[in-house]
């Protein structure tokens, strides 16, 4: 499933410069952050970016542009 969802022109979600942020679904959040730091990249986490609809966390490609991760909570 792709979803696209464009944030207003004055959200500070991600930085104003930036035209856009892939987000992609991954499972085991916390294992990939091990292994991403593990390689030497940098990945930015914030307690205020965990809600009821999952974890988040992110990276930035070489082009300087965010690429956020996101674990859905587990179904119960």
């Amino acid at each position: 499933m792709t979803v696209l969802a464009p944030f207003p022109a004055d959200s500070d979600y991600f930085p104003a410069n930036q035209p856009f942020m892939l987000n992609l679904r991954v499972v085991d959040l916390a294992g990939l952050i091990g292994t991403l730091r593990a390689a030497g990249i940098e990945v930015e986490t914030r307690e205020e970016w965990d809600t009821e609809i999952g974890r988040f966390a992110r990276v930035t490609d070489p082009e300087g542009l965010p690429v956020e991760l996101w674990e859905p909570p587990a179904e119960t």
